[in-house]
């Protein structure tokens, strides 16, 4: 197995593929701030839902990913923002608003992860960790 130097990044392509290639569910290799991102996209709606299986080094999360009634999948495009060789950090007033709201930026802030919206509302700033629409 290959050593991946931004995990976060394949965590998200892989859904993005998956919803691409008409996958239903998708799987990668389990972390915390993996968890987080998923319940972000799950609360925005942008996948039905994520589960945490096993223990120790075989732990994974399995995703499983949300089409429109068309059958187009609702997750169009991914940007890591912040990566492990340049962190992006940005004030509150300069979080982006993503396709003038029809997407979602995720930010790591001192309260936790959360989306770019909720980060603004409560005036957090942090690190930039991507875009989803």
């Amino acid at each position: 197995m290959a050593v991946l130097s931004d995990p976060i990044a394949d965590f998200l392509t892989r859904v993005k593929n998956a919803g691409n290639a008409r996958n239903e569910a998708c799987s990668a290799p389990y972390s915390n701030i993996k968890a987080e991102v998923a319940r972000i996209l799950q609360e925005e709606g942008y996948i039905w839902s994520f589960e945490v299986k096993g223990e120790g080094k075989d732990k994974a999360i399995f995703v499983k990913t949300k089409f429109t009634p068309a059958g187009k999948p609702v997750i169009t495009d991914v940007k890591r923002c912040s990566k492990p060789g340049r962190r992006q950090y940005v004030h509150s007033e300069e979080i982006p608003t993503v396709m003038n709201g029809l997407g979602i930026s995720i930010v790591s802030t001192s309260s936790g992860m959360m989306t770019g919206a909720k980060a603004r509302k409560l005036k957090i700033g942090g690190e930039l960790i991507a875009l989803v629409w």
